[in-house]
């Protein structure tokens, strides 16, 4: 596959689920590109896109709000991570305004270590990218140039752990709690997450509300809890168990209690 760039691949990718109906999608891709055929013509690059309002902190519904459209931001956050995961000295990296005609000229950036050596570009693609691609916006991308980045003066000494995926379905339950108005959303995400460490795999809030009928000085917490089980289907019985476990831990860290 002797392609110049993974971009196109990556955008029909993220149109195609779009297309299907999941229009928030982030992709990421490490490949070879090739623009001759010297050595000097091919290199290595780690792409990634962001299509809808798939932002890097979460997209759907927030207690803020629901999530913006991606945009350049996101795609300059995605390309540092990945420069940083790469050895990049990151503090030492410059930002330069515009990149390469796929993206936006106002909307875009090239990132150097040095004045001459380039190790990445990001941006919001134009339209008329997106135009020739027969894709729909807001999409945002970012291309690193894995051969350009110096090696790390030192290794790495750890390793992350293998991944390991459930054939189990992961659930979503949602929760409402009237806690004191000084209670902060974070105190009361890591009390749920405490609650069962092994099933509880994540927690976010997606609703904070004061007013008169919660009583003086209260305020509402909704969050939503993703449940990721290991071991078996869990039954009835399973979920009323974890759900009390996490109303327990709630109100025991926080004084919080179950909303009507």
């Amino acid at each position: 596959d002797m392609r110049p760039s993974v971009l196109p691949g990556l955008i029909a990718a993220a149109q195609r689920n779009g297309d299907r109906g999941i229009g928030d999608v982030a992709l990421f891709e490490v490949s070879g590109t090739y623009e001759g055929d010297g050595a000097d013509q091919q290199r290595r690059v780690a792409a990634g896109v962001r299509r809808g309002t798939a932002k890097l902190d979460g997209s759907g519904r927030s207690w803020a709000g629901n999530s913006g459209p991606v945009g350049v931001f996101d795609a300059k956050a995605d390309a540092i991570a990945a420069l940083e995961a790469c050895g990049a000295p990151v503090d030492r990296l410059q930002l330069e305004p515009g990149g390469p005609a796929w993206y936006h000229p106002g909307r875009s950036g090239t990132i150097k270590l040095g004045p001459k050596t380039v190790l990445g570009t990001f941006g919001e693609f134009h339209p008329r990218t997106l135009d020739a691609l027969d894709a729909s916006g807001p999409i945002c991308g970012f291309e690193i140039y894995v051969d350009a980045v110096p090696e790390p003066k030192a290794k790495p000494t750890r390793t992350k752990p293998r991944l390991e995926l459930s054939p189990f379905q992961a659930v979503k339950r949602d929760f409402a709690f009237v806690v004191d108005r000084s209670v902060e959303a974070g105190t009361l995400v890591r009390a749920a997450l405490a609650a069962d460490k092994k099933l509880v795999t994540g927690v976010s809030v997606f609703d904070v509300f004061e007013g008169a009928a919660l009583g003086a000085a209260k305020k509402s917490i909704a969050i939503e809890v993703s449940i990721q089980p290991v071991e078996k289907t869990l039954t009835d019985e399973d979920f009323e168990a974890l759900a009390k476990r996490i109303v327990d831990n709630v109100n025991k860290q926080t004084g919080g209690v179950l909303r009507a």
